[in-house]
């Protein structure tokens, strides 16, 4: 196995025996580990306190960028949806889990499973109610500001 989902799941076992879900992360670029992570939900009361989210804000802090590209993350668990969606935005292409999404479910992690059912959805259907709400006639329009930057 590799030295570096080594260290995500030596990351993830040590953070289920202090009381944490079993989950870590490290992302990595040119053969080097840049940051770690590990779900810290338990620790901070901070549903976004996930393995990968940590990992990706303190390197985002650390080296003072959001662009990401070219980092590889590897993740004891395959990534929630909220974990996929950060690595996109930050420009990460490749990522390294070992548990699937249906083994966490089978020890009773089961979010990630559903939502990424429900983004399937229409969004009138899923569970998650969302409702469109337009901008009042000759009320400042934040998109339309950031598309006139310079």
């Amino acid at each position: 196995m590799d030295s570096f989902m080594k260290r995500a799941l030596e990351l993830a076992v040590e953070n289920v025996q202090s009381g944490g879900q079993p989950f870590g992360a490290v992302l990595v670029k040119d053969g080097n580990i840049i940051s770690e992570g590990v779900n810290e939900l338990h620790k901070k009361y901070d549903v976004s306190g996930h393995a990968e989210m940590l990992a990706i804000r303190r390197a985002q802090e650390q080296l003072q960028t959001n662009d990401l590209s070219g980092y590889t993350i590897y993740a004891s668990g395959e990534p929630c949806p909220m974990c996929f969606a950060a690595m996109y935005f930050a420009g990460i292409k490749e990522v390294f889990y070992c548990a699937a999404v249906e083994e966490a479910a089978a020890v009773g992690l089961t979010t990630s499973g559903k939502i990424y059912d429900d983004l399937k959805k229409s969004r009138e259907e899923r569970t998650l109610s969302m409702v469109h709400m337009p901008l009042n006639e000759g009320q400042a329009n934040p998109m339309e500001l950031w598309g006139k930057r310079s």
